[in-house]
């Protein structure tokens, strides 16, 4: 189950941290993706713990993301919730 990745501040603003932070806590290497019971706030978390891991590559929208968090002057200690390993 693949939702719309998330490619702004703006639209992560809009998702629960708590599930952003479950799903990044969850997610370990060789698991499936999240299935319909996990909404898109737990997908985006399980999806950056994948990328960390090297186990799924960076797409168009996580680069644009992380653009406006740097721009922003949140970097990565302002994305720490979903981008620690």
């Amino acid at each position: 189950m693949s939702f719309k990745p998330v490619s702004t501040v703006l639209d992560l603003e809009t998702l629960d941290q708590n599930e952003i932070v479950a799903g990044y806590c969850g997610a370990e290497k060789g698991d499936p993706e999240p299935g319909p019971n996990r909404g898109r706030a737990y997908w985006h978390g399980w999806c950056n713990r994948m990328r960390d891991k090297g186990a799924m590559a960076m797409e168009d929208a996580s680069w644009r993301l992380a653009r406006e968090l740097v721009t922003r002057g949140k970097g990565v200690e302002g994305a720490s919730q979903t981008n620690d390993n």
